[in-house]
């Protein structure tokens, strides 16, 4: 009550908000500054100047959020914010950037589940809830308007100041920090993901494209010497090339693809870290450098293409959602048990979106079919969830979400058994193609939407910002197989198959795949040109 009592300066209030901040939410800025400049008597100064800065720069910010009626809500929801970005940074290693925010506003409620633990909300009661209602109860000493903005510019000009003065005073230390060593400054919390939200808002409200752009209207599947397609997109989720043991890796983890005459390109690349920027990206006509997500979103991507052309297209999903690609097509969404028929213990597997499928196929009796399967696949970091337990070959296994609580070994098997599930589908989706093999010429595409990291370096999950991502969240896994009807050279495909090839080369290799002409397709960028 003693607080409630007493009328604080605003000052006051945002001084101690800036320090609570700086001390308590940082752990993971100042470590990854440790690991980078290491811990010395000689450094203390510079990490001691670090911590001046950020609460300047904290301050700076809170000031201008200082009106009577806007502070205390700003920093109550500033607080509740950068106890969770504290927790998902201190434990899973992860930078709150843009492509961050956007992934978060798309994740679903299942996945959102997944993440959540005991020590989640540890962080967010001390860390968010308990500052919160201390700064709920303090009152703050009204000011004129006048006053007010008198006192908010004496506050900035003295924190840029004092900040200009100790980046003088280590100028040798801030010219490398701020040139060096630039991805530091992205695990600044919470300066890093106010300006994300800023970015992401000021993208999605102020771009200018309007309405859809139509792409491939002039499309038509060339006349095939043989039956129609039937080809499969399988869309897998969170899968590393360097564990798929077909690239090689010391585990047998594909057992059953080895089994089957597939063609495998082990050194394929994502487009993206995460599956909001990957997915929409992969499926577009725009390549990873110049993709921009609100231009994709008004610009028909291949499905919308190969659907000009004449082919019947479905899209099952098991994932969160198609991220945009499929919202003009037909679309099931089989992440729950009123469509998948294979769900236990609340995880609908990847095996159910097949259940139903040749009806669907048996229903379209002209035209060229093409079926893309979004996998729930390596979704993590409940990797233990993402197989049934007749596929936990590797033990022991990490049976928590909270990853930094289980050895590498642990998360390691358990993302291994989850591949080896993966392995179980894709030769159910062969099966499958091959039941159809005497009216269709079949084909089964199978490519990641990224990879993943597994606790190295001290980095878990993915959607790390893709010029400094490891490689394991770029190098993605990709295999074709062919059924006996489609005309393909395999091999003069295997011959090239150890190139370089990133998600670039999907858009025209499905065309491809149907034979379709079109001003939207280049040859050039066709995996498959060439071996027809």
């Amino acid at each position: 009550m003693a607080v409630a009592s007493k009328a604080f300066h605003s000052r006051t209030v945002i001084l101690a908000v800036s320090l609570f901040l700086v001390l308590f939410a940082n752990g993971s800025f100042f470590n990854h500054v440790i690991e980078t400049y290491g811990l010395t008597w000689t450094m203390a100064p510079m990490l001691i100047s670090l911590g001046i800065i950020l609460t300047a720069v904290l301050m700076i910010v809170f000031t201008l959020f200082s009106s009577r009626y806007l502070l205390k809500p700003f920093l109550i929801i500033v607080l509740l914010l950068s106890s969770l970005s504290a927790y998902f940074m201190n434990t899973y290693d992860i930078i709150v950037d843009k492509l961050m925010i956007q992934n978060i506003l798309e994740t679903n409620m299942h996945e959102s589940m997944d993440l959540l633990s005991i020590q989640q909300v540890l962080y967010f009661l001390f860390l968010g809830v308990l500052p919160s209602l201390v700064v709920y109860r303090i009152k703050i000493k009204p000011m004129k308007f006048k006053t007010a903005f008198v006192e908010g510019i004496k506050t900035i000009v003295v924190a840029l100041g004092m900040s200009v003065l100790l980046i003088f005073a280590f100028s040798k230390f801030y010219t490398s920090f701020f040139r060096e060593h630039a991805p530091l400054r992205s695990y600044t919390n919470p300066v890093n993901y106010l300006y994300s939200i800023g970015e992401y808002v000021g993208e999605a409200y102020s771009h200018p494209v309007t309405g859809l752009k139509i792409l491939g209207q002039d499309a038509h599947i060339v006349a095939h010497n043989g039956p129609r397609k039937l080809v499969i997109l399988v869309v897998g989720e969170a899968v590393r090339a360097d564990h798929f043991s077909l690239n090689p890796y010391v585990r047998e983890t594909t057992p059953l693809l080895k089994k089957e005459d597939i063609v495998n390109f082990p050194q394929f690349t994502s487009s993206g870290t995460e599956t909001a920027v990957s997915v929409p990206c992969m499926f577009s006509c725009y390549g990873r450098e110049v993709y921009d997500r609100d231009i994709a979103q008004h610009t028909e991507n291949v499905l919308d293409v190969l659907k000009h052309a004449g082919a019947n297209i479905l899209w099952r999903d098991n994932n969160s959602d198609s991220k945009g690609v499929a919202v003009r097509l037909e679309y099931a969404d089989y992440k729950t048990p009123d469509k998948n028929t294979m769900c236990e213990d609340g995880e609908c597997r990847d095996e159910g979106m097949l259940v139903g499928l040749q009806e669907y196929i048996n229903a379209h009796p002209t035209g060229d079919i093409v079926i893309v399967l979004h996998q729930m696949g390596n979704h993590g970091p409940a990797y233990y969830k993402r197989y049934p337990k007749a596929f936990e070959k590797y033990t022991p296994v990490c049976k928590t979400n909270q990853l930094e609580q289980c050895s590498q070994a642990e998360i390691t098997n358990a993302y291994d058994n989850a591949i080896l599930y993966t392995d179980y589908f894709l030769s159910k989706v062969i099966g499958l193609l091959k039941e159809n093999d005497k009216q269709f010429g079949t084909a089964m595409f199978y490519l990641s939407d990224h990879g993943e990291s597994l606790g190295e370096k001290g980095l878990y999950l993915h959607g790390f910002p893709y010029a400094i991502a490891p490689d394991a969240q770029k190098h993605v896994p990709a295999v074709m197989w062919f059924g006996k009807q489609f005309k393909v050279n395999k091999n003069a495909l295997k011959k090239r198959a150890a190139q370089p090839y990133t998600h670039d080369y999907l858009f025209h290799t499905m065309l491809g795949f149907i034979e379709v002409n079109s001003s939207a397709y280049h040859s050039q960028l066709d995996i498959l040109q060439g071996t027809y």
